[in-house]
């Protein structure tokens, strides 16, 4: 017990005194011993290595997860040594609802088929971006957390220690310069004779003071030379770091990968007998958007231009008799007025639903449940 408080008031003796010395160097009461430029070039060079490792290492975490509770709950699982759950991604839960309602809708119809393919390549699309995710997490992302965690916390460790034994070398500087100064004083004393005691004492205190003092630098250099050799490591830190870089372009392949299937779907998706209303209304509104930026002709004359475009088929036409009065939605589609005669046909690539209608100089689409077809 007594050699515990002693121990805390030799502790609390050297704390105090370095405040004192840290408290006067910056009244500039006291002096401090300065690193040289190359040292100081180098713990700044580690700060800023720190600092723009930790923005990238956390940006790159939002990146590969926005989600903050997630990302806290990955961490505490880390910090338990366990796995955490796979989770699903955005992408392939999309994908999954596509399927889904493929099957219930039936593969083999049109709106099917096509939302069983999506659905399969927004599947494929989150998988490799879950893949990413994890790959990256733990290709890029542990190495810069180990800086952080291990290489950043030692040489902070050890800079801490250098300051403490700086303060500790300027405090014994101070106390030798005081013992001399009391030494010296008292030489030049009358009764320097009879104070010769004392001057005995003054001696005594300024050559333990020394003594102190020799030791602190000891100590100094040597925590100095550590120090340094840690801060050169930071080099190697560099080196490391840019080596990660090209791997995790490499992982953000997986999404460019998957350029090529979304060509391919959309390929597969302009190849299938779309209803032809969609691609007109397509056409209507890129003429709508080149009108309002070119000053060109309407959207409603750019329609009836691309349905005038379309030439009656030498076979195929037919004649029929309007069942009931129909209004046109758009400027693609041909009103109708009940018991007349109209002349109809087919394109390649429209909906069974719809054929083209000509009255005279008029054309559109008309629907086929509106009509009876004429032999």
């Amino acid at each position: 017990m007594d050699f515990n408080v002693k121990k805390f008031a030799s502790d609390a003796g050297v704390f105090f005194t370095r405040a004192v010395q840290f408290t006067e160097e910056k009244l500039g009461q006291a002096e401090k011993t300065e690193l040289d430029a190359h040292f100081e070039n180098l713990m700044s060079r580690a700060d800023c290595t720190k600092h723009w490792t930790e923005k990238i290492y956390r940006q790159t975490e939002v990146l590969l997860q926005p989600n903050p509770s997630a990302r806290i709950e990955e961490f505490l699982y880390e910090k338990l040594d366990r796995k955490a759950p796979c989770r699903i991604t955005n992408g392939e839960l999309l994908g999954q609802y596509m399927q889904d309602a493929a099957k219930e809708f039936g593969p083999g119809t049109p709106y099917g088929s096509t939302l069983m393919e999506v659905g399969d390549c927004e599947r494929r699309l989150g998988a490799a971006e879950r893949e990413f995710f994890q790959t990256s997490a733990i290709s890029f992302l542990t190495p810069l957390r180990n800086f952080l965690e291990g290489d950043w916390r030692t040489i902070s460790k050890e800079r801490r220690l250098l300051e403490n034994l700086r303060l500790d070398l300027d405090a014994c500087k101070t106390r030798v310069k005081k013992a001399k100064v009391a030494e010296a004083k008292a030489a030049m004393a009358p009764d320097f004779q009879e104070t010769r005691p004392r001057n005995y004492v003054l001696s005594a205190s300024a050559s333990a003071a020394e003594h102190e003092l020799r030791v602190a630098q000891t100590e100094f250099d040597r925590q100095a030379e550590v120090t340094r050799l840690l801060l050169e490591g930071i080099s190697s830190t560099h080196v490391r770091h840019h080596v990660l870089i090209p791997f995790f372009c490499y992982f953000m392949c997986y999404f460019c990968m998957f350029v090529f299937s979304m060509y391919g779907l959309i390929i597969y998706l302009l190849s299938l007998r779309l209803p032809n209303a969609f691609a007109l209304n397509s056409t209507h509104s890129i003429a709508t958007a080149g009108s309002a930026s070119e000053g060109i002709s309407s959207p409603v004359e750019t329609d009836t231009l691309k349905i005038e475009e379309v030439q009656a088929p030498a076979t195929g036409t037919r004649k029929a008799k309007v069942l009931y009065d129909y209004d046109a939605a758009d400027s693609s589609e041909l009103s109708l007025l009940a018991d007349e005669l109209i002349t109809v046909y087919t394109v390649p690539g429209m909906d069974s639903d719809w054929l083209i209608g000509e009255r005279g100089n008029q054309k559109g689409k008309v629907p086929v449940t509106y009509l009876e077809l004429l032999s």
